[in-house]
């Protein structure tokens, strides 16, 4: 009996229902990968030499020129096709015909054409953008399409205006690209290294002289009337390569002599000179310059070592061009480096750390993964030393935001050692 009513034009219909309904899948995914792709991996695809890449880049850098018409072709694919399934049934079946078609396909698009094309397009958003990104373009360049997509877009923009819901451009932040890396490590996609590599990177854009440079008490120095050889002894026994020249004080530092120099003038019969004599212009920058500023001025300028100086214009210490690699790739000991008995951080068990008053709270934090407060102050010294109000006592504890730290060794005024007492995070 059905094949009695079935006409010429109810195959027509079944079959363009059939073709919009995969078409209607097609977008769907499409939609779906294209949404998910961001601009650095659609490029990596490309330098891959990946068909369809060069599409896809496009896509990725202008999402919004592809996301409005995809959602546009999905809506017509499914009312049409929905449209034509009703007068099919209702033709075929009559009025209990029509209601069943439309709950069958609610069913079929939701599952056939809805979900399967989208959870195909999360597991492998690759090869689902790669295949849909050229289709998309030339239906973007399609002229109907894109004034339709303007133009609806338009009257959108325009309720959003009205409701004071403005769109705004999304740029990628510090704190996801530091997501990224270690998400990227968490699929060993990248090493642990390369992993802290790109951590440095991103933090060494945040750091300020103060926090890496050698401080005042540090120094090491030579007044002007000493002579070169004087100079060259100190040079060589405290294993710097580059000494500051002092002139009435500390704060009054008139040049910059280096080991080099010195022992070249020793050789020469020089060595009984003033070192004030033959000391090199000394540079200078405010202890609150970016470290990034700093670098590129050493390599402009074509020196090693800078005068840190404060508000006021006194020595607040040295930065040299080791101590800003070293807050790129970590510490660098070489045979003239001085071991301290302060720069040694130890774990006492689970809740204890002995650490250095010099040591940066930023970097015990990432280093134990602890929370220490960090304010007007650099280093878990100053930080006692707020806590304290004045110069502490050896033995003295304070309790700072869930921290017990005791003072364990102190040289003058300046605290060496201090225990932090905590309750750990579960490692």
């Amino acid at each position: 009996m059905l094949a009695a009513i079935w006409r010429t034009s109810d195959t027509y219909l079944a079959v363009t229902v059939v073709v919009l309904l995969v078409l209607s899948g097609f977008f769907a995914m499409a939609e779906t990968s294209l949404v998910r792709m961001n601009k650095s991996r659609a490029r990596s695809l490309r330098d891959q030499g990946r068909h369809g890449a060069k599409s896809l880049v496009d896509l990725a850098e202008n999402p919004e020129q592809f996301l409005n018409p995809l959602l546009l072709l999905i809506l017509i694919c499914q009312l049409v096709s929905a449209t034509m399934v009703g007068v099919l049934a209702g033709h075929l079946f009559g009025a209990a015909g029509v209601f069943v078609a439309t709950a069958g396909e609610v069913v079929v698009i939701f599952v056939a054409f809805e979900a399967i094309p989208k959870n195909f397009a999360v597991q492998h958003p690759d090869r689902a953008a790669l295949a849909s990104a050229p289709m998309v373009s030339r239906i973007l360049r399609f002229p109907p399409i894109r004034w339709i997509s303007r133009f609806l877009l338009a009257i959108a923009d325009g309720v959003m205006s009205l409701i004071g819901a403005k769109g705004s451009a999304q740029s990628v932040t510090e704190l996801e690209v530091l997501a990224l890396a270690d998400v990227a490590h968490e699929d060993k996609v990248i090493e642990e290294d390369e992993r802290d590599f790109i951590h440095s990177i991103i933090e060494f854009g945040d750091t300020v002289v103060r926090e890496v440079m050698v401080p005042r008490m540090d120094m090491v120095d030579i007044e002007r009337v000493d002579t070169v050889r004087a100079a060259l002894d100190l040079a060589i026994s405290t294993g710097r390569s580059r000494i500051p020249v002092l002139g009435e004080s500390v704060d009054d530092i008139v040049g910059i002599v280096n080991l080099r120099h010195l022992a070249d003038l020793v050789l020469r019969g020089q060595g009984e000179e003033e070192v004030g004599t033959h000391a090199k212009t000394a540079h200078f920058v405010p202890e609150t310059a970016p470290v990034s500023a700093v670098l590129a001025e050493m390599r402009k300028e074509k020196v090693h070592l800078f005068v840190v100086i404060d508000e006021y214009g006194g020595t607040a210490g040295l930065v040299t061009l080791e101590d800003l690699i070293e807050e790129l790739v970590g510490d660098i000991d070489d045979e003239s480096d001085v071991e301290t008995e302060s720069t040694v951080e130890e774990r006492r068990g689970e809740s204890e750390l002995v650490v250095s008053g010099r040591s940066n709270i930023d970097d015990v934090n990432d280093d134990y993964g602890i929370d220490l407060p960090k304010g007007g102050w650099d280093t878990v010294g100053g930080l006692v030393l707020d806590a304290a109000g004045g110069v502490p006592a050896v033995g003295e504890s304070f309790v700072v935001k869930n921290f017990k730290l005791t003072v364990l060794r102190m040289d003058g005024r300046r605290i060496e050692d201090v225990l932090v007492e905590h309750e750990w995070p579960n490692e």
